[in-house]
């Protein structure tokens, strides 16, 4: 290995390590501004899914375990959970599948979160988009000196 070879190793990895605790940093806020409000992190999770990502405020149990790379049966716990803290509530129409929706409770929790989320993301924005600019730019001298 050159020392060419080893001035980008060590380059992307600080880069990498950077963005990685970036990441777990924000988290880790994610997960104690949950707390605060009564849920767990994946309930926030699965709410934040229903809500941006189902169509008309709706979501299957399918669509939900996917989002969540979760088994349909740990989707259906995960819900039943939310149903019982008045968080959801399950459609199932005739030969259709069923499909969660947001209660007006969960909605007001999800705003407090997410918009406390946003102001974090927010905050954190220059440092990501530093860490990720690293990977970006260096990655682009990469293939400068390839073509070379």
């Amino acid at each position: 290995m050159s020392n060419k070879d080893q001035a980008l190793s060590e380059i992307e990895y600080e880069a990498l390590a950077n963005l990685r605790y970036r990441i777990r940093k924000f988290r880790q806020f994610s997960g104690r501004a949950a707390e605060k409000l009564g849920l767990t992190r994946q309930q926030h999770q699965a709410l934040l899914v229903i809500k941006g990502l189902g169509v008309g405020g709706r979501m299957s149990l399918s669509g939900l375990a996917d989002k969540l790379f979760l088994s349909t049966a740990q989707a259906a716990e995960l819900t039943a959970s939310l149903q019982e803290a008045g968080l959801v509530s399950v459609v199932a129409k005739q030969k259709r599948r069923p499909t969660v929706m947001l209660t007006a409770q969960a909605e007001g929790l999800l705003r407090r979160l997410t918009s406390a989320h946003l102001y974090e993301i927010r905050e954190m924005a220059p440092e990501l988009m530093q860490a990720l600019r690293m990977l970006q730019d260096h990655r682009r001298m990469e293939v400068a000196a390839w073509m070379q």
